[in-house]
């Protein structure tokens, strides 16, 4: 570890990015929230970059127009710019989507994708969510054990961001295998990740031709994301076709990965905390689905789905936190150290689904606000709402010593959460 901010006397920075420091990372941010709350650190992939762990901080490093998302502005040399974003975004000709860009462009794509996700379009969407739900459950109901992460955290999102796309039903297990891939190889070999993503991307180059012939020859007037995207570059907002695939790519892959983890951390801690679980089970057995609201944002603030926000680069010396950044440096703000500042949140390291005052930066802060926001809580909400209601007794079935997360720098999320719980349809004497 290499690191130019003075530690405390006596003490040391523990050991960061080791698989035990993925299991429990919380103490270690806290040692760095205290001694060095932006320090400069040699990544895994040998990349050097400032960590800034502090509430205050944070959002003010989230939002500062100095830090800017393109990779280019990265000072290293361009074998090292290689080593930053989604592996295989770069061979793939996937560069230009909204985790990468700058105002003007930023503003403009963002706004061509905004209107699929305002509250209004999300909520006609919620029977097709609640449909899926049920489903999943339904295939593992009645054994009385599954692993949630695989069953059903996972191919959850991922049917739901295809169907919001306009990604046919018979296509959809293909995407299910390519995004396994990159959730099974995040942190780990590069090269089954840059071939899922090719796959993907050349998928969605064909689909986006193909939906804009049918369109041109008033085939169809579907209104999926893909086909309003083609209609906003068709109407004079010029929306190349190589943006509008890396537009959708990066919409499945920030949109699946990160509710796979909200809804395999959440589960899991509220497994953790019985009385939270029995709480949240009261409420929704009378009805009240206040506490699944505040709790959805206490479990995105508790142990949130993104660990750190994605990379920025300092485009001229700034100060964070007392410390000088250089131009050209890479700045990862640490969402999960944020959000457990008790500079900020009352008993953070305490889960209490009833909290208030609570402006986690879970989804982030400023223009990159993470767009799929409203879809993603949807998504939560009515996979732990039914989860809780359809299986009550749902329990850990393995010590929590023997859970593996998932390598890598970005996201944190389970590999696998084994549960058993009593069979449905058994209390009926099926």
């Amino acid at each position: 570890m290499h690191d130019t901010t003075a530690a405390g006397p006596g003490s040391a920075c523990p050991e960061l990015f080791t698989w035990e420091f993925a299991a429990d990372p919380y103490p270690a941010y806290a040692w760095l929230r205290e001694h060095a709350p932006v320090r400069r650190t040699t990544l895994p992939s040998g990349v050097e970059a400032w960590l800034v762990t502090r509430y205050a901080d944070a959002r003010e490093a989230l939002a500062d127009p100095r830090l800017s998302k393109n990779p280019q502005h990265h000072s290293e040399a361009a074998h090292g710019k290689g080593k930053v974003g989604i592996p295989g975004e770069r061979s793939a000709n996937l560069m230009t989507h909204l985790l990468n860009i700058d105002p003007p462009d930023h503003t403009r794509l963002r706004r061509l994708v905004s209107k699929a996700f305002t509250p209004r379009t999300v909520a006609r969407f919620a029977p097709r969510v609640q449909e899926l739900t049920d489903q999943l459950i339904d295939g593992f109901a009645a054994r009385g054990e599954a692993d949630l992460i695989h069953e059903f955290a996972f191919p959850l999102p991922i049917y739901a961001i295809c169907d919001l796309l306009g990604v046919p039903r018979e296509d959809q297990d293909d995407f299910r295998d390519w995004a396994g891939m990159m959730i099974r190889h995040g942190g780990g070999p590069r090269g089954g990740v840059a071939r899922s993503v090719k796959k993907m991307r050349a998928y969605l180059a064909d689909l986006i031709h193909r939906k804009r012939e049918s369109l041109a020859a008033r085939e169809t007037e579907d209104e999926d994301l893909i086909s309003a995207l083609i209609r906003a570059s068709d109407h004079g907002e010029h929306l190349t076709e190589n943006e509008a695939a890396a537009m959708a790519f990066i919409l499945l892959f920030a949109g699946f990965e990160t509710t796979v983890n909200l809804i395999g951390n959440g589960t899991y801690a509220l497994l953790r905390n019985p009385e939270q679980r029995a709480r949240l089970q009261a409420a929704l057995a009378a009805g009240d689905e206040e506490l699944l609201a505040t709790g959805i944002e206490e479990l995105l603030r508790y142990d949130g789905p993104v660990e750190l926000a994605t990379w920025r680069f300092a485009t001229q010396g700034l100060t964070i936190g007392g410390q000088e950044i250089a131009v050209g440096d890479p700045v990862l703000v640490v969402l999960a150290a944020a959000d457990r500042d008790p500079e900020r949140f009352e008993a953070p390291d305490t889960l209490d689904l009833g909290r208030r005052d609570n402006q986690h930066l879970g989804y982030g802060h400023g223009i990159h606000y993470c767009l799929g926001a409203p879809l993603a809580r949807l998504e939560g909400r009515t996979a732990l709402a039914t989860l809780l209601t359809r299986l009550p007794d749902i329990r850990l079935a393995a010590d929590p010593d023997d859970l593996r997360w998932r390598g890598g720098l970005i996201m944190r999320g389970l590999r696998a959460l084994p549960v058993e719980f009593t069979p449905e349809g058994a209390a009926d004497g099926e």
